[in-house]
This record gives C-alpha cells, structure tokens and sequence, in this order.
C-alpha cells in the first residue's frame, strides 16, 4: 500500500509534540491540515493511530506500533540526503576508472595524484588491463571511465581524445651502434625484438606496422609490462618497442638509445571512454574534466 509520504511526515511531528496545534506551527500549516492528514491515514490503515485528549493527543497502541517504523523510514531517508549531499560535495564515494599499465604510470597518475591531493574522502578504484580489458569493464558497469589506445569504436561507448603519443624501437648501450644510421624494418628484425604480448592494442599497432613493410616479424621476448621491456633492453637483450614519451628520462641519460628508422612510425593517440546510457557520477564528472584541462 503506497500512501502518501506527506501524511507520514504530520503524523511523526504530531506523534513527536502530541499536540496538534504545536506539530502545525512546527510544520508551517494549518492546524485543521493537520487533523485532514491524520484522519485520512487513520482511514487508509484501517485503525485509529491517536487518542484525542483535552490538551492534545496521545498514541494508540497501533499508533505506536507505525510509529516506530516510520522513525526509521525517515531517518533512513535523512541518511540518503546526507549521504547524496556528500557525494555532490566530493567528500564520499568512489572513483572507477581502467587502463593499460603504460597509461596508468606516464599518464593516469599525474592527474590521479591531483585528484586525491584535493578530494581525499574519495576512494579510487582503478583496473589495469588491456583496451579489451578495459571496453568489457566498461560495458559491464564495473568502471565509469577506461582509458584506451585510439583508434577504438564502439557504438556502446563515447570516446573522447585525449592526447597524442609516438611509439619508437630503444636500445641500450650493447646495441647503441645502431642507433647512429636509419635502419630499415627488415634491417631492424635482424635485432631480438622485445614486444608487448600479444592482444595488447600497442602490440597489435606494431605488428601492422611491420605488415605495413610486407615483414612478419616474430617477438623474442614477450612481456605484459613495457617497464620490463625497457629494463631488458637497457640490459642489451635487444629493441624494444615501447612510448616515447614514456623514457624521456633514460634517453636524456643515455641510458637507453632511440633507434632511427627510414620508414616512420605514425603517432598514435589516447582517450578515454564512457558508457553511453549512462549519466557519469558527480565524481566522474569532475574527473573528466581534469583529463581535460
């Protein structure tokens, strides 16, 4: 039976004050509105819920029996206020957001740091996978916001770029002879290649890469960690293919040698996604747009 919310609310102060008149000041209404609130419950619940006294009313057993009840349906009402007033506020709920590790390290965690150094109350939830990984999450409800390779379509999806990125072969000192001339793409399969495993958006770019050159070429290390490759080619296990931007440091240190080639690799971009069915939270809304300032 759904009776009307405002009926409940006269009947808990008129319960609260037992007094008609005091519950209609306390209410800014009118008093006989009052006594019209209370009788039409009474007639919709079948039972009388207040004794009428000479100096105001007194709960009937069934009177109080409701009571108890409709105390806690409003508290617990006064909680979901209080709750949702905190979540407008930023000091309650979560952040969910994926990417690839790549991503989360050189891009994610610089605006990740931001966002917690001004909203601590918020608890970040973060998923690392591939761009497959990431579009299940997302279309499963289990993240609001995936970071992902572009191109990426998905009619399910709004995806919005973010920024750009070149992709390059490095070397460490064993093989930095070769970074002195351009090399050709079969020139660079005659060096051990150390690649992303397979599935990954980034080893599936470069593989088109080499197809693009008419080579197949075969990875003799595989890993699903680009900071793996670049600590194995600082080592001298061979090229790996890997970020730029991701190893500006050890190019400037000379730790690691970007290899030139005389076929260009195209840049590449990254976005991020949400549903489209669904309206962001509060909180991922203000985290979109520190992803885009």
């Amino acid at each position: 039976m759904l009776l009307n919310m405002e009926w409940y609310r006269i009947f808990l102060h008129t319960a609260k004050l037992g007094n008609l008149t005091k519950a209609a000041q306390e209410l800014h209404i009118t008093q006989p509105s009052v006594s019209y609130a209370i009788k039409q419950l009474e007639a919709q619940l079948e039972v009388k819920l207040f004794d009428r006294l000479s100096k105001g009313v007194k709960l009937t057993p069934e009177g109080a029996a409701v009571l108890e009840y409709v105390e806690k349906s409003f508290a617990i009402l006064q909680l979901g206020e209080t709750k949702l007033q905190a979540l407008k506020n930023l000091t309650a709920g979560e952040l969910r957001i994926g990417a690839s590790g790549p991503v989360i390290k050189h891009l994610l965690l610089p605006l990740l740091d931001t966002f917690h150094a001004e909203y601590p109350a918020i608890r970040i939830r973060l998923l690392q996978g591939k761009t497959a990984d990431i579009r299940a999450k997302l279309k499963a409800g289990q993240i609001e916001i995936g970071l992902i390779h572009l191109p990426f379509s998905d009619q399910e999806l709004v995806v919005q770029h973010l920024t750009d990125i070149q992709d390059c072969f490095i070397v460490g000192p064993a093989y930095r002879h070769l970074s002195e001339t351009a090399m050709t793409a079969n020139e660079l399969t005659q060096i051990p290649l150390l690649l992303l495993s397979e599935g990954s958006s980034t080893r599936m770019f470069v593989d088109q890469w080499f197809t693009s050159q008419g080579i197949t070429a075969d990875a003799d290390m595989e890993l699903s960690s680009m900071d793996m490759l670049v600590e194995l080619a600082m080592r001298g296990y061979g090229a790996a293919f890997v970020t730029q931007t991701f190893i500006r440091q050890e190019l400037d240190e000379q730790k690691l040698y970007q290899l030139m080639l005389s076929e260009r690799i195209p840049p590449r971009s990254v976005g991020y996604a949400i549903r489209r069915d669904s309206t962001p939270s509060i909180i991922a809304k203000r985290f979109i747009e520190l992803l885009q300032t």
